[in-house]
C-alpha cells in the first residue's frame, strides 16, 4: 500500500503544479492537506513516510487516539469537521489549525477554553455558508462582520482565513463561482488571508480561483472505510 500511496500524493502534487502554472502561481503556495479521516493511524504514518505533513480530521473523537498513536508533534493537525460545543476543549489540544469556526458562540467558547488551556495562540478559519445547504455548516455572508469584529479583538484566536465546503457538482464549472466569491470576501475581510477551498474532484479549480488550503483525502487514500 506504501508505494500505492506514494504514488497517489506524487500524482497530487503534480496537479498542484499543474494548477498553479495555469494560474500563473506557484506551487508552494498552496498547502495540501491530507484528509486522513476513517483511516487508521498507520496508514497515517506511511502517508508521513511518503511526504505528507499535514493532516486533516473532520471527529474530534476520532482523531484523538490518531493523533496521541502518530504523534502530535509529528505532522500539523487541522480540524475540517464541524466543531460540536461539546469537544470544544479537546480541539484546543489537539489541533494546530481550525478551518471550521462558524458562529459568534463558537468563537467565544475557543477563545475562553484557549485561556483557561494556556493555548497562547490558535489559528481558525471561518467556515462560510454560500450555497445555504442544509446538510452542510458555515456562518452566513451577513453575519460575518460581526465575527470578523469579534476576531480581531481575541487574544489568543489567530484569524487566519476562510473555508468552504460547496455543493459537489460533476461540471467543475459549476462550482467555480462559489470559490471565486470566497476569494471575493476575503479580499475583503482579511486581504493577506487563506483560502481553505478544494477537495479531490474540484481542488485545481479551486487553485486557479486562488486557493492556499486545499483539503485531499480519497484521491490520496483511496475510498473511506466508515466501518472503522
Amino acid at each position: 500500500m506504501n508505494e500505492t500511496l506514494t504514488e497517489r500524493l506524487a500524482e497530487i502534487r503534480e496537479q498542484i503544479a499543474q494548477a498553479a502554472k495555469k494560474a500563473n502561481r506557484k506551487a508552494d503556495e498552496i498547502k495540501l492537506v491530507a484528509v486522513s479521516k476513517t483511516h487508521g493511524a498507520e496508514t497515517v504514518k506511511e502517508a508521513i513516510a511518503a511526504g505528507a505533513t499535514v493532516f486533516g480530521e473532520n471527529k474530534v473523537q476520532e482523531a484523538e487516539g490518531k493523533i496521541v498513536e502518530v504523534g502530535r508533534e509529528n505532522a500539523e493537525w487541522h480540524l475540517i469537521g464541524h466543531l460540536q460545543s461539546n469537544k470544544v476543549r479537546k480541539a484546543v489540544r489537539l489541533f494546530d489549525v481550525i478551518h471550521s469556526l462558524d458562529s459568534r458562540e463558537l468563537a467565544e467558547r475557543l477563545e475562553r477554553i484557549c485561556e483557561e488551556e494556556g493555548r497562547a495562540e490558535l489559528s481558525v478559519f471561518v467556515q462560510i455558508d454560500l450555497a445555504k445547504e442544509t446538510t452542510k455548516n458555515g456562518i452566513e455572508e451577513k453575519d460575518l462582520p460581526a465575527l470578523v469584529e469579534f476576531l480581531r479583538d481575541c487574544r489568543h484566536l489567530k484569524f487566519d482565513g476562510l473555508m468552504i465546503v460547496p455543493p459537489f457538482f460533476e461540471n467543475l464549472e459549476q462550482v467555480r463561482p462559489f470559490f471565486r466569491r470566497l476569494r471575493e470576501i476575503r479580499d475583503e475581510v482579511c486581504p493577506h488571508g487563506e483560502l481553505s477551498m478544494g477537495m479531490s474532484h474540484d481542488f485545481a479549480v479551486a487553485i486557479e480561483e486562488g486557493a492556499t488550503v486545499i483539503r485531499v483525502g480519497t484521491a490520496i487514500f483511496g475510498e473511506r472505510n466508515y466501518r472503522n
